[in-house]
């Protein structure tokens, strides 16, 4: 159980608007084995932040708090989770490889589980994997640590469906006061007065990071749903149906944002202006695990034809899942890049996300050696890509004039992220 005496967990008892000048945001999409993909950008940001700080700086000592949904969450979890010496259990570094060396034995791609013809009838009545080496590994992992033990704050979505309804796992949820708010609001010129919509506590949310993945992880036809039951000290205690969180917010930028606005609203001792929760204050970095749109894999023609089967099961793919998971996606990108231009802010967001896989490289099981080596390379090529933005006219990424590589655009947000820190720790010696 991790001590308030380590960089990550002092973050978390910190008010970053209090005691910072930025809020800083890291985001993990959903995407089974593609997560390999953000593992090699989160390997390269680890490094540069290393070469500036030391060998024992690790991407959980800069993020207020980090989001991550189905693989993200896993992603999350490993750069957060505390180990026996409180820090993280994973180096950036080393999630790629986990994934190289697990992927096969939780995707079984062998027998009537595989992805050929046998497999997709056994998922008729089932799901395609039974799930079980993926929960050994992940409790083997994570033991007993909680959702408060991490050593900054994670916001995880899952989706419950006996109520029909997203379970959001946040960190700040489990030690969260009721607050009365003031804002301010510029487009009227009046003080608005806000209760936010928080709650006291809630404890049966802090369940075991184990399980928090478990059912962030449980796609559709993929995986069976996670329950169990989580109970607080008080004994209030809630049963949990839960299935992949990418159902509901498979890009969990827009979640993130929204827990830590609440947090900063919350932690105010005093009445808040909301100008300082504009885009300049909010430094985000989301990362995708890559999409095949521009394959143009689905046509209207094709799909005419389709009954259920046909839109579950095509190829190595499901369509109805790609075609919502991509569109929540790539709604959240949209919003955010809309309200980040609106604000003349564009400089504190950064979405990487790869956009021409084709073949298996855009599935999110196949775990050949051949595409876990592509992946590998996809990851590693992404770096040195033009950086790109959304053009909010044809939801297409396309390159920014002058604006180097992703690889040199993370250098900048390294540095960012690095003078964040100092100045926090600075601020804090000055005060003792």
């Amino acid at each position: 159980m991790p001590s308030s005496s380590s960089p990550s967990s002092k973050n978390k008892l910190r008010s970053p608007v209090l005691d910072g000048k930025l809020v800083t945001i890291l985001s993990i999409d959903g995407g089974g084995i593609r997560g390999i993909i953000p593992a090699k950008i989160l390997e390269f940001l680890e490094s540069e932040l290393q070469k500036l700080d030391g060998e024992d700086a690790r991407i959980a000592d800069y993020f207020d708090v980090i989001a991550g949904t189905s693989t993200g969450g896993l992603v999350t979890a490993m750069l957060t989770a505390p180990d026996a010496n409180n820090r993280p259990i994973y180096a950036a570094k080393d999630i790629a490889p986990f994934y190289v060396e697990h992927g096969p034995k939780i995707f079984q791609q062998s027998g009537c589980c595989g992805c050929g013809l046998l497999g997709w009838m056994a998922a008729l009545v089932g799901p395609k994997y039974d799930g079980n080496y993926l929960h050994e590994l992940i409790r083997e992992i994570l033991g007993q640590t909680r959702l408060h033990h991490t050593l900054t704050n994670v916001v995880v979505p899952t989706f419950d469906i006996k109520v029909m309804q997203p379970t959001i796992f946040s960190s700040y949820e489990v030690s969260r006061n009721l607050s009365l708010c003031c804002l301010y609001s510029r487009c009227i010129g009046q003080l608005i007065y806000v209760r936010m919509q928080q709650v006291k506590y809630r404890g049966y949310k802090d369940a075991l990071l184990s399980d928090i993945c478990i059912a962030t992880s449980a796609a559709p036809t993929y995986f069976p749903p996670h329950s169990f039951t989580n109970a607080d000290d008080s004994g209030q205690s809630w049963d949990f149906n839960l299935i992949d969180g990418g159902v509901a917010a498979n890009n969990p930028t827009l979640v993130a944002v929204r827990e830590v606005t609440k947090e900063v609203f919350s932690r105010s001792e005093d009445f808040f202006p909301i100008q300082a929760m504009e885009c300049a204050k909010l430094l985000v970095i989301s990362l995708g695990t890559g999409s095949a749109k521009r394959e143009e894999k689905y046509t209207a023609e094709m799909a005419s034809k389709w009954g259920v089967l046909s839109w579950l099961f095509n190829g190595n793919s499901t369509p109805i899942i790609d075609i919502y998971n991509h569109a929540s996606t790539d709604m959240v990108d949209y919003f955010l890049s809309a309200i980040y231009e609106a604000q003349t802010s564009q400089q504190n967001y950064l979405r990487i996300q790869a956009e021409n896989l084709t073949g298996d490289r855009s599935s999110v099981d196949v775990t050949t050696d051949e595409n876990l080596n592509a992946l590998v390379d996809i990851g590693e090529c992404l770096l040195h890509s033009p950086f790109s933005r959304a053009n909010l006219q044809t939801g297409n990424f396309e390159p920014v004039v002058g604006g180097g590589t992703n690889q040199d655009v993370l250098i900048k947000f390294a540095k960012m992220l690095s003078d964040e820190q100092k100045f926090r720790q600075s601020k804090s010696q000055h005060k003792n």
